[in-house]
């Protein structure tokens, strides 16, 4: 029996492996496909299913009514914690913008026929239609006769500087992430939005990253979200700094700063003013105004359908144009890096400095992390003190008996540690990787 069990495994770990094998092949050239092929070999298991019970509070609820409604005003509520904690907030200003060379004025370009019937022959007719119930499926094999009248509405759109209100509202899936499913915070928000809208703001993202991409307007550390940028060329940027530290007998430290529900926190008004500093014109202005205004969604799952709820704060969960805005709301924060470097993807911000004395090195990553954390506040972005850690990268000098503690503004003491997940990379102190090699294997993947 156990020769038939070898062999059988024997059998399973060679289709597999011809099955991974043509896959990789077959998406050489495309990048997302590749990690698209990666993610699928992981056998990560979620569940959209609502659970059983959730806790309110210090009561548990096992209706599902209930379940759905608390969901709803959980996840739309999700970028109020900086408000809550520091309830002066409004006052705050928001960190200066970059002193940059005149820029043009930005304004829409009217939307062309064959853009729009591109993009919707291109749609996935597999994903999910929005509570609007209008499916990929029928715009995709409808696309050469509905462009034309589509076209006419984006471009009204963009003279009127105004969107339908059916395109502003998302169809939330409460998925599982682990830990406590009692726990709200242990779910993660999937925004369906409607079909339509993505195509539109598939166009004007093309605009917009058109524009700030020729004018050079995103800082050099800036990876997140850009065309020829990514976690690789991120990774690999923060590596070879910290190896050439290293290589020159120098001390080097950073700090992994990790923000809490950095997306859901966008203030609208000061991201307007970051695309005013950026020369959009009154029009666009105007039209991003509308876009984030009246914006509701509503938790659906197992045909059931919460009541709406407005979100007032945050990029759209789920849009295009999403993670670009933030880019754009974030990307300043460079400045305030000093003597320090800095590297930003997303809502990730590493922050590190190195030299031949130690002392030297933690007393300018403090300066540096203190000018990084105002500026935050001044974005209304909270540092999550208790997942922000700091390592010391060395291989040969002289370890001190304690490290001097890196501290928040708010008095709490960093934590330094031995192994940190950068980016889909595990850093060990000394950039021997076996940490991440050993994850690598666990998962099979080499």
């Amino acid at each position: 029996m156990q020769l038939f069990r070898d062999q059988y495994t024997q059998s399973v770990r060679k289709a597999k492996a011809s099955f991974f094998k043509q896959k990789f092949a077959s998406c050489s050239s495309n990048s997302k496909k590749f990690w698209d092929t990666v993610k699928s070999m992981e056998n990560k298991s979620t569940s959209s299913q609502l659970p059983t019970a959730l806790r309110l509070g210090n009561t548990i609820t096992t209706d599902k009514s209930m379940i759905i409604e608390n969901f709803n005003k959980h996840f739309s509520t999700a970028g109020h914690a900086f408000l809550l904690a520091t309830p002066t907030s409004t006052n705050s200003s928001a960190p200066p913008a970059a002193t940059r060379p005149s820029l043009p004025s930005f304004s829409f370009t009217q939307i062309q026929i064959a853009d729009v019937l591109k993009e919707l022959q291109n749609l996935d007719p597999y994903k999910s239609a929005g509570l609007d119930n209008l499916d990929p499926l029928f715009l995709k094999l409808s696309a050469a006769i509905v462009a034309t009248p589509i076209t006419s509405l984006f471009n009204v759109s963009f003279i009127s500087s105004e969107i339908p209100k059916d395109w502003k509202a998302a169809a939330v899936i409460p998925l599982f992430k682990g830990g406590d499913t009692l726990d709200p915070n242990c779910y993660r928000p999937i925004s369906i939005l409607p079909c339509l809208s993505k195509v539109f703001e598939s166009l004007v993202n093309k605009q917009i990253t058109d524009h700030l991409e020729s004018h050079r307007t995103f800082s050099a550390v800036q990876s997140g979200f850009r065309a020829g940028h990514g976690c690789t060329s991120a990774t690999l940027q923060v590596l070879n700094d910290i190896i050439t530290s290293i290589d020159k007998r120098q001390y080097c430290a950073a700090i992994f700063n990790d923000l809490a529900k950095a997306f859901d926190s966008v203030n609208h008004h000061i991201l307007i003013g970051r695309l005013s500093s950026l020369c959009f014109s009154n029009d666009c202005l105007a039209w991003f105004t509308n876009y984030f205004a009246d914006r509701v969604q509503c938790v659906k799952s197992e045909g059931m359908l919460s009541g709406p709820l407005a979100v007032s704060m945050g990029v759209p969960q789920g849009s295009i144009l999403g993670p670009t805005l933030f880019s754009v709301y974030i990307n300043d924060v460079a400045l305030a890096a000093g003597d320090s470097l800095i590297h930003l993807y997303a809502d990730d911000t590493i922050l590190y400095t190195s030299g031949p004395s130690l002392d030297t090195v933690l007393s300018n990553l403090q300066t540096s992390f203190n000018a990084i954390q105002h500026s935050f506040r001044g974005l209304q972005l909270i540092l999550n003190a208790s997942k922000t850690k700091c390592m010391l990268f060395n291989r040969s000098l002289p370890a001190p008996a304690r490290l001097t503690s890196i501290t928040t503004l708010d008095g709490s003491d960093l934590k330094y540690v031995d192994i940190y997940k950068y980016l889909g990379v595990w850093l060990d102190c000394k950039l021997s990787f076996q940490t991440h090699i050993k994850h690598l294997q666990s998962k099979n993947l080499i």
